[in-house]
């Protein structure tokens, strides 16, 4: 089972794609949420994941622009793939009918 932080980072693991790293993870979820995070929350929740099977991380080639540092690179294996899709599944038939409740004035 999935925490919601959890999802979030998968959610924006695949919405970055090849550009999903711990600095990139964290601003989307920021963007995209409204949630201020740090960014070792951001790492740890990845290495968490990583165990469970559901992303893997690899360190890319040192880059010029980070001076010469390399970066750590993420992306959603199978089952996280899986895992994300049933907890969507599973959010939307919870939350179908129930649009005119939740709406705020």
């Amino acid at each position: 089972m999935l925490g919601e932080f959890e999802h979030l980072v998968l959610l924006a693991v695949l919405r970055l794609g090849e550009d999903a790293y711990g600095a990139t993870i964290r601003r989307e979820i920021e963007t995209r949420a409204g949630r201020e995070l740090s960014i070792s929350a951001t790492y740890v929740t990845l290495e968490r994941l990583e165990a469970k099977g559901y992303v893997t991380s690899w360190i890319g080639e040192p880059t010029t622009q980070r001076g010469g540092r390399r970066r750590k690179h993420v992306a959603l294996r199978p089952a996280g793939r899986t895992a994300l899709a049933h907890a969507v599944r599973t959010f939307r038939v919870m939350a179908e009918g129930l649009e005119d409740q939740l709406e705020t004035s």
